[in-house]
């Protein structure tokens, strides 16, 4: 992939490369959770991945299996690209404007950071000699949820010309193909079924209808065209198009200017004609706001988010830059999802089909909880908006409470594999988790008192339907995969036996909080008695002779990986049987690491750091969600390089296409863990047991760190260089932990740092498997000393 330049607050994109079109139309994805648009080229072609999306609005199709079995789910659901409002083509006395055929003298795309903006600049003659210049801007709105807009302007420069452009509405764009089983390709082939289009003045409407899932939506658009010269307009539509024609002739120097806006509206339950009023009030609010308050709107929205979340890396400009790409597409995927899930590519790619997983309770909303708590309180009513869904889930498997699914858009289970999706029960507590962690850090009840409870009761009880004490009163969980899906259907994973028991204590409290609910989901003394005992009594393995944690029952004892042979043959998924994988010491993703992360206050420091130095030489990362988990504890334990270089590699997960795999979609779990490692790593933030608490120290090659979070109310800004770390407050008092000793912040507080050492030298990682930026900051230092040296 080419790559961007290094900006703090821009990505921008030099010059146009054919053979990366898909990367770059991920990476300038724009989004506020409703809606998302791909960075497609305006014009529309050439093109790697044509998408537009609306949040979980899916098709249903099959899911196929050689052997079917009870409980399988039946049918998955796909994220589908719905009416593309993007394309605006330009022809230029007859001769399309098409950056493959002519002249490009200039191409330049940039994603402002602080703007909330995607510009594109372009120098182009014709093959016939016609020279134009292109400026478009585009945004998708954080305040106006259903509009996206456009600002497109042509300029003649050394001639008389005759420019065209059309600006469209198109349903049922030719796809790349997404499924080689023909079941499941038929089924997403042209989804939208068309019901009505309309046109009026200088608007234009399509409605739709997908053909299984009964799903309903509205597109429409409106222009608003300047030229020095007469213009004129014309506008059409059939069932899956809608098209605007202007027609001008500009001088050398003249510039025509076109204004889009784009309206969506879709829903399961509404009447057509209500979403039709829905899309035109959207376009004549917009239309009242005007591009220019738009953008407006867009910097204020942008400027508050910055204020209480920005991160500043001193020292690193590539990961100043990757960090705050992250926290942006963070926020892009959620801002106004509004009680809509958010998946694991937000709304950038057709990637795991448009599915949300554990990864977003697991690793999104901690970000959102501390930098922009709407939202992740949104993510979480949506997840309540499921509990029936997931009751019945559990009904089905003989269980109770709620399971709720591995993967899906709208509820329901969608992984049709077991070991990797319905065994991984873990999501239940991780849910569970989120609800805890939000009322911690906001210190705001009433989300408990809606609807957190609930789940936690139901989560609860799926605990204690699943687990079993033995004959001594040891409290297990037997066959279930853990966050390493190279390890399934395990006896007493660590994480997942530590975080169910979390889940119980809490559910426990929960209900003792809110005594009113006790009687409406009909909680007994005996059993709340239940979980605190089960709770107390689980079993979390540990090799005495090892001196480690057993990432489940028996993982020391199993045979060791032979790494060296599959130096060249990563991702082992698609190399190696499963049986081979889960028999072995080969750990996909951080597990037992996760678990001394997010459940670090039931290991000693000794432990942890005997764990970091087992676990790092046994762990491949064929998951892109490993690599902050991995910098959080390398860093608590004292290796802070290694730290570092994970750091960079999830921050640089898309940035740099380091999986090879980012025109799918970004990843935002991983974008989500470039906040977590620098400010969990470095930062040292925990908040265990309800308490705020920080340990910071830095890596060498990192001068100063700065980030803000929000604490119960309050705006808390912690500085850390590496002889002192500072906190200051704005809007309250907060009380903290600084490496276990209280302070109460009203006014700035500096504390002076120990130096961080490590018990145990720098662990070996898996033949292959160093972190991938290690080796380019190596490149790095070597042409910098090389310059210095000539």
């Amino acid at each position: 992939m080419t790559e961007p330049t290094v900006e703090p607050w821009a990505i921008r994109e030099t010059s146009l490369d054919p053979l990366r079109l898909a990367q770059w139309e991920s990476v300038l994805s724009l989004s506020n959770g409703h809606i998302g648009l791909r960075g497609n080229l305006d014009e529309g072609e050439p093109h790697g991945i044509p998408g537009t999306y609306l949040n979980s609005f899916y098709e249903s199709r099959p899911l196929p299996y050689a052997e079917s079995g009870y409980g399988f789910p039946e049918s998955g659901q796909t994220l589908i690209n719905v009416t593309n409002g993007k394309l605006i083509r330009l022809l230029v006395d007859d001769e399309p404007f098409d950056v493959r055929y002519g002249t490009l003298h200039h191409h330049e795309r940039v994603l402002d950071l602080r703007a909330g903006v995607l510009t594109r600049e372009v120098d182009w003659t014709s093959p016939v000699g016609r020279r134009v210049k292109v400026r478009s801007r585009r945004l998708v709105s954080f305040t106006h949820r259903a509009i996206a807009a456009f600002e497109y302007e042509v300029e003649a420069v050394d001639t008389d010309l005759r420019v065209i452009v059309q600006s469209e509405l198109l349903a049922n764009e030719a796809q790349p193909m997404v499924a080689a089983d023909p079941r499941v390709a038929a089924a997403l082939d042209k989804p939208l079924e068309p019901l009505e289009h309309i046109t009026e003045d200088h608007t234009a409407l399509i409605a739709h209808r997908t053909r299984a899932s009964g799903l309903t939506m509205v597109a429409g658009m409106h222009h608003d065209t300047e030229a020095p010269g007469r213009v004129q307009y014309e506008v059409g539509c059939q069932p899956d198009w809608g098209r605007a024609t202007i027609t001008s002739v500009l001088h050398p120097g003249e510039k025509l200017r076109l204004i889009k806006l784009v309206a969506y509206g879709w829903s399961s339950n509404r009447t057509l004609p209500s979403l039709r009023d829905q899309v035109v009030a959207a376009l004549a609010g917009a239309r009242y706001t005007g591009f220019d308050g738009l953008v407006d709107e867009q910097r204020k929205f942008l400027d508050d988010f910055w204020h209480s979340a920005d991160v500043e890396v001193d020292g690193d400009p590539e990961l100043q830059q990757a960090v705050r790409f992250a926290l942006f597409h963070v926020l892009q995927s959620s801002a106004r999802a509004e009680r809509r899930c958010i998946s694991a590519k937000g709304l950038t790619g057709p990637g795991y089909d448009g599915h949300t997983f554990w990864d977003t309770e697991g690793f999104v909303l901690p970000v959102l909880t501390y930098t922009h708590p709407p939202a992740a309180a949104d993510a979480l009513r949506w997840r309540h908006s499921t509990l029936g869904l997931a009751k019945e889930r559990a009904t089905a498997l003989g269980l109770r409470g709620a399971a709720f699914p591995w993967r899906t858009i709208r509820g329901q289970e969608c992984s049709g594999y077991w070991p990797a999706g319905t065994a991984a029960f873990h999501i239940n507590a991780d849910i569970a988790d989120a609800v805890i962690r939000y009322r911690t850090v906001t210190g705001d009840d009433s989300l408990e008192e809606h609807c957190g409870t609930e789940i936690l009761v139901e989560t609860a009880r799926l605990w204690m339907s699943i687990g079993h004490h033995d004959r001594h009163g040891r409290w297990h969980i037997y066959g279930v995969t853990g966050p390493d899906e190279y390890s399934a259907l395990a006896n007493d994973n660590v994480f997942t036996n530590l975080m169910a028991a979390r889940n119980l204590r809490e559910a426990a409290d929960a209900v003792e909080r809110n005594p009113e609910l006790r009687g409406e989901f009909e909680v007994t003394d005996e059993e709340i008695a239940g979980w605190r005992i089960a709770a107390d009594e689980v079993h979390v393995p540990y090799d005495k002779e090892m001196g480690v944690h057993e990432q489940s029952d028996g993982f020391t004892r199993f045979p060791e990986w032979d790494f060296e042979a599959s130096r060249n043959s990563y991702p082992l998924l698609l190399t190696t049987p499963y049986f081979d994988l889960y028999r072995r010491q080969v750990i996909k993703q951080a597990d037992l690491v996760l678990a001394m992360h997010w459940a670090g206050d039931h290991f000693t420091d000794e432990q942890k750091a005997r764990n970091v130095d087992y676990y790092e030489r046994r762990t491949v990362r064929d998951s892109s969600l490993s690599a902050c988990t991995q910098a959080v504890l390398a860093a608590e334990v004292g290796q802070l390089e290694l730290a570092l270089e994970y750091a960079s590699e999830a921050a640089m997960v898309d940035l740099r296409d380091l999986n090879h795999n980012t025109g799918d979609g970004l990843h935002m779990a991983s974008l989500a863990g470039a906040w977590i490692a620098l400010v969990c790593g470095f930062g040292g933030l925990r908040d265990h047991g309800g308490e705020l608490a920080l340990d910071p120290a830095l890596p060498p090659g990192i001068d100063r760190l700065r980030f803000r979070i929000r604490w119960q109310g309050a705006r808390l800004q912690v500085t850390v260089t590496h002889q002192e770390v500072t906190y200051e407050v704005d809007g309250g008092t907060v009380k903290l932990k600084h490496a276990g000793r209280a302070l109460e912040i009203s006014e700035p507080v500096t504390v002076r740092l120990t130096e961080r050492t490590a018990a145990y030298p720098r662990p070996e990682q898996p033949a292959g498997r160093e972190p991938v930026t290690a080796a380019r900051r190596s490149a790095r230092q070597e042409q910098s000393e090389a310059v210095a040296g000539s």
